[in-house]
């Protein structure tokens, strides 16, 4: 809760409070007044937000990860998700990265995304590894095989496991299906 690097409140309230306190020392000993002390509550607050800016914990960098995947399937970018993928990648269809990343291909070429919406991220933390259930809206286009074939809309759920690097970066190094319109599924079943 008062983690200064995971949200600014918690300096931003000793600000106020130090603004306060200055201003009962100011009153109570008018010879010790300088115009610096001013500088003291403002340093805080612009810290406060420094921190919260600059200093990404972990859990912003899961978030940013899954959320630059989610665009990146969206735009058929296979380059940038085969960014975000670890090299030990393995689930229980792929073996490799390198086979994910063929898949990844074949799939994003035949049935282009038109648009995917987050619906849901629960995120389990231990670190170096993190797990993390996502669910995602995701429309095909409609002269998609996929579209043509079922629906275009579809409600995805799938289990990430992430991992740290040595260069502090997360990566994922397994992606499971967990369900497809609220039915269970795995790789097997939608290849």
């Amino acid at each position: 809760m008062f983690d200064i690097f995971k949200q600014p409140w918690t300096l931003v309230g000793t600000a106020v409070l130090t603004f306060f306190v200055l201003i009962q020392f100011r009153s109570i000993f008018p010879e010790k007044r300088h115009w610096w002390q001013w500088l003291i509550p403002a340093f805080l607050a612009l810290s406060a937000f420094g921190f919260d800016f600059f200093v990404k914990t972990d859990l912003e960098k899961i978030n940013g990860l899954i959320k630059r995947g989610i665009k990146a399937v969206e735009q058929e970018n296979c380059p940038a998700i085969e960014v975000i993928i670890a090299d030990n990648y393995r689930d229980s269809y792929h073996n490799s990265k390198a086979s994910l990343m063929v898949h990844c291909r074949s799939r994003l070429s035949s049935s282009p995304v038109e648009k995917n919406k987050k619906a849901g991220l629960l995120i389990e933390m231990s670190p170096p590894q993190a797990t993390a259930e996502l669910t995602v809206w995701m429309r095909f286009d409609k002269i998609s095989q996929v579209a043509q074939s079922y629906k275009q809309l579809f409600l995805i759920k799938v289990r990430l496991n992430l991992q740290k690097q040595h260069n502090k970066r997360w990566l994922i190094n397994r992606v499971e299906l967990l369900e497809l319109d609220r039915q269970p599924v795995n790789w097997r079943q939608v290849r």
